[in-house]
């Protein structure tokens, strides 16, 4: 028996699962207020080895909270600064001057979104405002700037809402993003991320379409394993075990009908809120949090996509409330499901439900045990193959 080459397919087949694995982040609005400061909030996280965080409304000392810890950060820059971004690229250099600039690459920020949700919020918070015509010249100043400053490493795009674009849910090969936004907005801004190389942004919310729709049944939407929580898409053939990858294969697909579905997706936002229906059968969002966390890290990937999507943001850290604070606009305010409870963590840093982030712990479906055998087996394996040599 070839022993070293029996070690080497065990290892490889292990490094392969984690190099699939999805990255699991969170999202932090750093303006959420009666919470504490980046400061105590950097150390609970790296308590929890979450090594992703999505900052919304981020401030300059919440960015340098972030040096120095290999947290990876995903940078939101608010809303009301497109306007401003695509008329002048000189308020992109400000803006990078003093929330990049001063901490990059201490601060590992690797890429900027240009607003969240922008083509609603902006067409709707300035009537004269046609985010069609600002959204990518945004994006592509500040992407100038960076190059500019001789920052290449951190990439540049917007998030989008899969209800704002996509005209279905199911099934994914009947998935195409909605006119006109598509032509006017899509199409020229999938071209971008893929000259610049980067990922298309999507906040999905398998809750939402569960909410909707009364004939999914909540083990599809929550991960559980059960011999009748599936849906075929008959064109393509494909099962689909759960409702996140269902979703996931709708924006592919979407992609692919405008020519790019080669273009990495990060889902910036999903999460389950607390406090909804009378739950008989458990707490529906620590279990959705459980199953999104080992399905993604599993490494399989979804149907149409076998390395699944980069990375997945859980929302949120902390609950927020639907009310303007410091007279900035509450991001909470314009979800589904507004005024519901998404919050992960209460503001004593203490956790709400127990899921484990620990990148380790997911490597083969959740098996830990499995892990530890095949290394005790690799390394048995080893001693004997060096005797006999």
């Amino acid at each position: 028996m070839n022993f070293p080459f029996f070690i080497s397919a065990i290892l490889l087949l292990l490094s392969g699962a984690s190099a699939n694995a999805t990255t699991i982040g969170v999202t932090y609005n750093t303006m959420t207020p009666n919470v504490p400061p980046p400061d105590r909030v950097v150390p609970a996280l790296q308590s929890l080895k979450i090594s992703a965080v999505r900052l919304l409304n981020p401030s300059p000392a919440a960015v340098r909270s972030f040096a120095y810890t290999n947290i990876s950060l995903l940078l939101s820059v608010p809303n009301y600064l497109i306007p401003s971004f695509a008329a002048n690229r000189s308020a992109a250099d400000l803006w990078l001057y003093s929330h990049v600039l001063p901490y990059h690459p201490r601060t590992r920020i690797s890429l900027i979104s240009v607003g969240s949700d922008a083509i609603f919020d902006v067409a709707t918070t300035y009537s004269t405002v046609d985010p069609s015509t600002i959204l990518l010249s945004a994006m592509q100043n500040l992407h100038l700037s960076l190059r500019d400053l001789g920052i290449h490493t951190i990439r540049v795009s917007t998030t989008f809402s899969f209800f704002e674009i996509m005209t279905t849910s199911f099934p994914p090969s009947a998935a195409e993003f909605q006119e006109p936004i598509s032509s006017l907005i899509l199409r020229p801004l999938l071209q971008f991320l893929v000259e610049t190389n980067s990922s298309l942004l999507i906040n999905l919310y398998p809750y939402n379409v569960y909410r909707i729709n009364s004939d999914i049944p909540i083990g599809f939407a929550l991960f559980q394993e059960n011999p009748f929580n599936f849906r075929d898409d008959v064109v393509t053939g494909v099962r689909y075990r759960n409702l996140f990858d269902m979703m996931v294969d709708g924006v592919i697909a979407a992609m692919a009908v405008s020519w790019q579905e080669n273009i990495p997706v990060i889902v910036t936002e999903t999460g389950w809120p607390s406090e909804t229906e009378a739950q008989a059968v458990g707490n529906y969002a620590e279990m959705y949090l459980k199953g999104l966390v080992k399905h993604v890290r599993s490494g399989i990937g979804t149907p149409l996509r076998k390395e699944g999507v980069t990375e997945a943001y859980i929302y949120e850290l902390f609950d927020e409330s639907n009310s303007e604070y410091n007279g900035t606009y509450d991001y909470a305010s314009m979800r589904e499901g507004a005024g519901q409870h998404w919050g992960i963590m209460h503001p004593n840093l203490t956790m709400k439900y127990k899921v484990d982030f620990s990148a380790s712990t997911w490597i083969l479906g959740n098996d830990t045990r499995l892990v530890k055998i095949v290394v005790r087996l690799c390394t048995s394996l080893l001693s004997i193959s060096l005797l006999l040599l």
